[in-house]
């Protein structure tokens, strides 16, 4: 397995792909980021077609157990970022 992409990398990428500057696609990049985490923190939704589905789940409160003394506390309910990939970036790695 390769190493991840980095951010510099990816904005190399996306100015290349794009053909513009480095600059517009740090600019872009940043703007999605700050629209989908806006967006998720707030209860909705976001699609990236070909890429997949940003949501925000609620979990209720439940029995965990802590793994160095074994107690069972209870902890409260909680949100929980979920991502579903899209069937078009599951065909395109298999």
């Amino acid at each position: 397995m390769s190493k991840p992409m980095t951010k510099t990398e990816l904005i190399n990428a996306l100015s290349e792909e794009l053909g513009s500057d480095k600059k517009t696609a740090a600019a872009t990049l940043d703007a999605v980021a700050a629209v989908v985490t806006r967006t998720v923190a707030e209860g909705g939704a976001v699609t990236l077609p070909g890429l997949g589905k940003f949501y925000c789940r609620e979990r209720p409160e439940r029995m965990v157990r802590n793994p160095a003394t074994g107690e069972q506390m209870s902890k409260e309910a909680d949100k929980q970022v979920k991502v579903t990939i899209a069937k078009a970036l599951k065909d395109s790695v298999n």
